[in-house]
This record gives C-alpha cells, structure tokens and sequence, in this order.
C-alpha cells in the first residue's frame, strides 16, 4: 500500500512541476467554459425589425413599444409601404417586419380578434425558429396585459408555459453540454498520453521492474487526474452558476455523485488509449477524433439525438458524454432524484468498469 501512495505522490509531483500541464488542467476548462459558455448561443439579443403601420392606433403603438422595449429586439426604422420590405430584407438591415392591416385596434376591440403579419428572415433555420419563439411569447404577454386592463377580452384558448427555462436562455442547455466536453478533454486526452509518456521517455522498464502490479499502476496514475478533475468540476459548477445564472435545481450531492461517475468513465477511456497507443502524438489524435469530435456532435450538446438519423442514435449510445449531460441537465435543471438518472449512472459505471478491465489486460508487463 505504502508503495501504491508513493507511485501516486511521484505522479502528483510531477504534473504539478510541469506548468504547461496544470494550465491545460485548470485553467483551460475554465477559459472554454466562458468562451463557448457566451459563444455558442442561440440567445438572440437586439435583432433588428421595421414596422409597417397601416392602422397607426394606440394599439399598434403599445405593441411596437412592447417588442422595442425588450433586450431581444430593436427596431430600426418605419416602413412606407409593404414594398420596402423585401428591399430593406436583401440588404440586412432587419430579420423582422410587423405589419399592422388597417383597422386593427378596432378588429381587436370589436371583433376579438385581429392579425398581426410578422415576416421573419430565415435563411438561417435555427435563429429564425428562435426568432420565432421570442415573437410568440412576447405576443402571448401581449394579448394577457391587454386582457388583464379591460382593453379587450380577446386571449388566445390556450395558455403556453415555459417550464424549466422561461426565458429560453441557450446556457441552461450548453452549460451541462460543456460541462461533460470539459471533462473528456481534461481526463480523456490528458490521461491517454500518461503511460505513452513513460514509454517514450524509457521511464517503463523502472515501472516494470516495480512490485506493482499493472493494475496498480494504472490506478496511481489515475488518481491525481481524477482529483483535478473533480477541481475542474466544482470549477464549472460555480462559473455556470454565479456568472453564466445556469440554476442548480437538483441535489448538490447527486450532482457530485453524477460527477464521480463520469470522471471514473473518462479517466478509464484516457487510459485505454495510452494502453494502446505507442506514441504521445497517436494517443492524442485517437484522443481527439475518437472522443472529442464524437462527444461533441453526438452528445445531445449541439443537436438534439432525436433529430439525428437512426444509425446515429445507436451510435451516440456508446458516447458516455450522451449519458452524463443527459443525466446532468435533469439535476440540474429539472431537480430529479437519483431514480430519475438510475439508467444513466448504470450505463457509466458499467462503461468505466469494462474500459478498467480492458485498459489492465491491454498493459504490457514486459516490453
């Protein structure tokens, strides 16, 4: 045992004299995080729109000030005629244009009823499907304050609630997203190039002639990446909180629990690769194009797996970022139990167990 904590302290020492290393451990999470954190973001903020009012009421006017009074949309000007429109579209200068028919207000009181035209630019699919749900949740607060002062009675049949994320902010699905990226990179690509390192710099025959065995060995190795991880983790969890206003409905606890697991998973992967590969360079391409890409695409984080062709949902299930962010959005977000994430965590530990087991048979007890 004593010589297991020694193995482990001679690791330790050595990330910790290497600078270059503990800036990609630390710091680099942490920078990503708030970069992709902000970057990659379907919050849409000061979209541009033109207004054509053929009715010129008070109505009309509340709603502009309505849809001009928020931080999702500015107005950018008043249109002449309903010709303009497609110009002021060809040159960039709106996503939006509201147009009001003549008589609205009185079809409004009157009638109950009334149409407003919005024409939204998309030839961006996915910010166009954003634009749209902003418009339809401004329009529903719209038409219920107008109830609510006796203006009208008109409200639409059915109530829309929000749940979870009313304000649809993107970080509350990209947070636990990069959160389980972060993760990969840290343990996965850190810890694949461990035992490649010792075979290149001739350090393997020392660990080869030790009284440890290749399973302790592995382990040593493991156990001071698994503990800056798990730094990283409580890293992220206050950035995406206090900074970035992720909430954290479920149980810290579980959250930590959740964490472990998916540390344990990755770490197990990273090994497996430097248990396979002959070189530091190979263990980071295989790092890199067989973890990070995949766990990036097929992860849930940047498209939704129900979306994806069904031969891609297959694949995605050997992903274990998938299970983690999976798994972590309902904590964090939604509060749900451990019952609720009991598929989840079976899948990781059943993933980290195989990947020890494989990483320990693939080491080499002679070179």
């Amino acid at each position: 045992m004593n010589q297991f904590f020694s193995f482990i302290l001679k690791e330790t020492r050595h990330i910790l004299r290497d600078v270059y290393t503990l800036v990609i451990l630390l710091i680099m999470p942490v920078v990503l995080l708030l970069i992709l954190g902000y970057a990659v973001s379907n919050d849409m903020n000061n979209t541009p729109f033109v207004v054509f009012d053929a009715d010129k009421s008070t109505l009309s006017a509340d709603f502009i000030q309505k849809l001009d009074g928020n931080t999702y949309f500015s107005m950018v000007g008043y249109l002449h005629s309903e010709s303009e429109i497609d110009d002021n579209f060809r040159r960039g200068q709106c996503k939006i244009a509201v147009i009001f028919p003549p008589n609205f207000e009185n079809d409004f009181i009157e009638r109950k009823s009334a149409e407003i035209q919005l024409i939204i630019d998309s030839s961006d699919p996915n910010e166009a499907s954003t634009i749209q749900n902003y418009l339809q949740l401004i329009l529903m607060e719209f038409q219920q304050e107008k109830a609510a002062t006796g203006t009208a009675a008109f409200l639409l049949n059915a109530t829309v609630k929000m749940l979870y994320n009313p304000h649809i902010k993107s970080a509350y699905n990209f947070v636990p997203g990069l959160m389980g990226m972060l993760m990969m990179i840290v343990c996965a690509m850190m810890t694949s190039i461990s035992i490649v390192r010792e075979k290149e710099r001739g350090t393997m025959e020392v660990l080869l002639i030790s009284p440890l065995r290749p399973a302790s060995i592995i382990l040593a190795k493991a156990v001071p990446y698994f503990a800056i991880s798990m730094l990283d983790v409580a890293l992220i969890m206050l950035i995406g909180h206090f900074i970035m206003g992720v909430p954290i409905a479920g149980n810290i606890l579980i959250i930590l629990a959740l964490s472990v697991v998916f540390t344990l998973a990755a770490l197990s992967l990273g090994m497996f690769i430097s248990s396979v590969a002959k070189t530091q360079q190979t263990a980071m391409q295989m790092a890199l194009m067989g973890l990070m890409v995949p766990s990036m695409l097929l992860s849930g984080t940047l498209f939704p797996i129900d979306s994806m062709p069904t031969l891609l949902q297959y694949i995605s299930n050997i992903i274990p970022a998938r299970w983690f962010i999976e798994a972590i959005r309902g904590v964090m977000i939604k509060g749900v139990g451990v019952s609720e994430i009991i598929k989840e965590i079976s899948v990781l530990s059943f993933m980290t167990v195989f990947l020890l087991f494989v990483s320990i048979k693939n080491f080499k007890e002679r070179l």
